[in-house]
């Protein structure tokens, strides 16, 4: 696979990353998954696979998070090895009030078999010196649809 093919692969991986978050498809996203998955938190928790994809069914609420978007998308491809990268900027209402933020992501590739499969993914909150403008924009949704 030349790494052109394989960029063009890993966005549209994703694309389907994110869109399986914003309608909680929990189902879709585990095909994506390594076996061996896990993800570190802006906590700095580690979860398992398991317990990453029963918060994934529900974790986002429309009525909560009124804008979500991935902007600044960056991948690498090391041979068989890729790291995608995006910050999601989000806006949730809370007690009534609109509280606008972004999240960094890093998430880990592997290939076997001729297919990609994640294995880590990582999230960071992001201070408001390091967001990326809205011209890096890549997809946005509002109240969980796509804009």
């Amino acid at each position: 696979m030349s790494d052109e093919a394989a960029l063009a692969e890993l966005r549209e991986i994703n694309a389907k990353f994110i869109h399986n978050f914003v309608t909680n498809d929990a189902a879709a996203h585990d095909v994506l998954l390594h076996e061996k998955f896990f993800s570190i938190l802006p906590n700095g928790m580690r979860i398992a696979r398991a317990p990453y994809l029963a918060a994934w069914s529900r974790g986002f609420d429309p009525a909560v998070i009124v804008y979500w978007d991935y902007r600044d998308e960056q991948i690498e491809v090391i041979r068989d090895t890729a790291v995608v990268s995006a910050t999601c900027r989000w806006v949730r209402v809370q007690n009534g009030t609109e509280i606008a933020g972004m999240t960094i992501y890093a998430d880990t590739y592997v290939r076997e078999m001729g297919m990609w499969k994640c294995i880590l993914a990582q999230l960071t909150n992001q201070t408001p010196d390091c967001f990326p403008p809205d011209s890096t924009i890549v997809r946005k949704y509002i109240h969980g649809k796509l804009a």
